[in-house]
């Protein structure tokens, strides 16, 4: 059980700690100042604070944006690892099934792909050859514009770009949490989720346009940063979309870290977020295609997803491995707003993952 913090930056919720004032991630020794979870990104993070060799930072923005009425999505991925970066375009065909990525990687990147500091603004460039990516973030808008002249989708057609802007109203809730390991206090993980973020603009692929709309695309941000330790496995699930006109959605996790200050659990309703405290994921290792089950120890998130698509990969460079499987499908069940409120949910789509990486 976290401990009372002992000034006003925190406010203990029984088993986790809510952070509600902004304050510096770390301290001078390179451990957290406050950890716990917060409804707004109240952390500042500065890379040149953290105590450890430089090839235990890890640095990331992801994007998953879908549109379950459309039947196609896009995710990207702009990550450094410090010895080495990915990035990454996914095209998803939710009506065949399908997952097509082109990734490029770059080796000892040591944080010269310059990810901002901030979740909240800046700008996220990469260029090459395979790759033209670049991401700006400004008050209340994210905007992604992309080129791929090297993919080439299911029926042959070459070439992927585009650019979708997410608005992002400031004024809503999202998940960020700042936990750190139990045998290592200076390694930590600090990450902003954003849900439910309407999406608008298109992507072409050869000559055919793909357009996304606000009042049926939403997207979705995974932002990391953070000092980790070497072997590590989890477990996220996400999901946005309309119940009766209204944004809904929800940020499910766990796997890694000390927990015990906070989940990253959290139901969005109408802009609001709802605490969940433990969530868990049932699946089948050996057949990821098979229903996955969620349960949790209050019953406020009750949930089966049936897959559609398992975007799944595997890197081995030795010291550096990974095995990736991210789900994508539908979800059905119900969840439990703070104040008791029952939300049916009906194949909303979403998804979850299950990934281990000797990093």
């Amino acid at each position: 059980m976290a401990s009372k913090s002992t000034d006003s930056t925190a406010r203990d919720m029984g088993t986790q700690q809510e952070v509600i004032k902004s304050c510096e991630l770390l301290k001078e020794d390179g451990t957290l100042n406050q950890v716990g979870f917060a409804k707004q990104p109240l952390w500042q993070y500065d890379r040149k604070k953290i105590k450890a060799s430089w090839h235990r930072i890890k640095e990331w923005d992801y994007y998953a944006i879908l549109s379950q009425e459309l039947g196609y999505g896009i995710t990207f991925t702009v990550s450094d690892l410090s010895y080495i970066g990915l990035v990454a375009v996914c095209w998803l065909d939710f009506k065949k099934g399908t997952s097509i990525q082109l990734d490029t990687l770059a080796i000892l990147p040591r944080g010269k792909t310059n990810l901002p500091p901030s979740s909240e603004s800046g700008t996220s460039l990469y260029k090459d050859k395979k790759i033209n990516l670049q991401i700006n973030v400004t008050d209340g808008e994210r905007i992604l514009e992309f080129d791929v002249p090297g993919f080439i989708d299911v029926n042959g057609d070459t070439g992927l770009k585009g650019k979708i802007t997410l608005r992002q109203d400031p004024k809503i809730d999202s998940m960020a949490i700042a936990t750190s390991w139990e045998e290592n206090r200076r390694a930590f993980y600090y990450n902003h989720k954003v849900n439910c973020m309407p999406a608008s603009g298109d992507v072409t692929i050869g000559e055919k346009r793909y357009p996304f709309q606000p009042d049926n695309s939403f997207g979705v941000l995974d932002w990391g940063r953070g000092n980790w330790t070497y072997k590590n496995q989890w477990y996220w699930g996400s999901a946005s979309g309309l119940l009766d006109g209204i944004p809904v959605g929800w940020n499910i996790g766990y796997g890694f870290s000390d927990r015990s200050s906070a989940t990253e659990n959290m139901l969005f309703y109408n802009g609001r977020a709802h605490k969940l405290d433990e969530v868990t994921f049932h699946f089948n290792s050996n057949d990821f295609m098979q229903p996955w089950q969620f349960t949790s120890n209050d019953s406020r998130f009750e949930m089966t997803m049936v897959p559609i698509v398992d975007r799944n990969s595997a890197i081995n460079l030795g010291l550096i491995k990974s095995v990736q499987h991210q789900v994508f499908g539908l979800f059905s069940g119900h969840v439990i707003l703070d104040d008791g409120t029952k939300l049916p949910i009906e194949n909303m789509l979403g998804f979850a993952e299950d990934v281990l990486n000797w990093w």
